[in-house]
């Protein structure tokens, strides 16, 4: 048999025992082969397993000195045998370590990571400059030893408490019992988040056939014709129905009002015809602002309009995302049009008109293109001729609008 015979021999039977043999074998085994074949075997042996020379010669060694590593303490190498731990070799690196991921470093302008990423191969590269040679997959190792993990920033913190917060939800929570006991509608109210129109990237994923992904603009400038569309949401508590309109100016509580206005008309009192009251839950912010003079004096127009008086409780400051239609209805337009770039305000519309869950939610939609000022100043005059009626308990909060 030639050498080349020889060696595609020895590369075929290390390719079916390789996947089965711990180091110490795969050392042994190695110094079996080259020692049968005499001279010239340790050289046949390293070219059809891709061994080093030294591993196959310290394994002839052992096997000349009749004796290997203990098989008792199921070790494989020979005590001491490997690279000592980098934490051994370098005593002050996991000090100099935990120095740099410190919290009080990021307010220190002077700190080295404190404008960059905290990423391994970052770490890795400042360990190396104050004299800790180190590899990126090294520091991340010692990272997972430390307890760290990779983390996201998580949505906690609502603001300052207000020492009312609680009581304020109790407030609502009765006021909604007692409409619902009477057969009187309530609804939630907010603003979703102005989208932009057109062939924009629109945040998660949809099937579409293998590498043929929606193309869609690499920045996301504004198109000066197409705009934003302005989703304002009205959920109906008791009914999980809903309707939005999609506006193409600015979220005012002009536009607001409108928005209830056509959820009167075209779903609210066609579920209610014997409704006398109206219960609204909105934030206290934004177009539908407690303190806003031009939400009161639309809705005072509306309350007159539809003949029914309008009670509104508002959300504590910094709850906004315990309000109803956030999680009920927002949330379930943006599972229904995840990777889908909103070409134009309609397909928008669509898209949110289309929305159903498995627990029965409707929602409809329609498109609002009318202008909304924005700046109107209301006088005290104007405010004053709004029949408002005001709760005992945090009547800045809570209020009824009489027709």
């Amino acid at each position: 048999m030639t050498n080349n015979e020889t060696i595609e021999s020895i590369k075929a039977k290390f390719q079916i025992l390789n996947l089965h043999l711990t180091e110490k074998a795969r050392r042994l085994w190695a110094a079996t082969e080259a020692r049968s074949l005499g001279r010239g075997g340790v050289a046949m042996v390293q070219k059809a397993s891709g061994l080093s020379r030294a591993t196959i010669t310290s394994g002839l060694i052992e096997l000349k000195a009749g004796k290997t590593s203990p098989t008792i303490t199921g070790r494989v190498r020979r005590s001491g045998g490997g690279r000592k731990p980098i934490t051994e070799t370098d005593e002050d690196i996991i000090d100099c370590l935990k120095s740099l991921l410190e919290p009080a470093t990021r307010g220190d302008p002077m700190s080295p990571l404190q404008w960059t990423s905290k990423s391994t191969r970052n770490l890795a590269e400042e360990l190396t400059q104050q004299g800790h040679p180190i590899s990126d997959r090294k520091v991340a190792q010692l990272l997972y030893d430390l307890g760290y993990s990779l983390q996201a920033n998580r949505k906690t913190r609502e603001g300052t408490d207000h020492p009312d917060r609680n009581a304020q939800f109790e407030h609502i929570n009765e006021k909604v019992k007692l409409f619902q006991v009477e057969c009187q509608p309530v609804i939630s109210v907010d603003t979703k988040k102005k989208e932009l129109i057109g062939d924009f990237k629109n945040a998660g994923e949809e099937w579409r056939p293998a590498g043929e992904p929606e193309e869609v603009q690499v920045h996301d400038f504004p198109y000066q014709e197409l705009g934003k569309g302005v989703p304002y949401g009205v959920y109906d508590v008791s009914g999980n129905k809903g309707w939005v309109s999609v506006g193409t100016d600015h979220d005012t509580a002009e536009f607001a009002v409108a928005t209830i206005r056509q959820w009167w008309l075209k779903m609210g009192r066609l579920d209610y015809p014997d409704a006398t009251k109206l219960l609204i839950t909105a934030d206290s912010g934004g177009s539908n602002a407690s303190r806003s003079k031009l939400w009161k004096l639309e809705l005072g127009k509306l309350a007159t309009e539809i003949g029914v008086e309008i009670s509104v409780s508002h959300l504590p400051p910094g709850t906004s995302k315990w309000n109803k239609i956030e999680h009920r209805m927002f949330s379930q337009i943006t599972q229904n049009w995840r990777g889908r770039p909103l070409l134009s305000h309609q397909t928008m519309v669509n898209l949110i008109g289309n929305t159903t869950t498995r627990t029965g939610l409707k929602i409809k939609a329609g498109l609002d293109n009318r202008t909304y000022e924005t700046g109107i100043k209301v006088s005290k005059e104007d405010l004053s001729a709004v029949n408002i009626q005001r709760d005992e308990f945090h009547g800045d909060w809570n209020y009824t609008i009489i027709p």
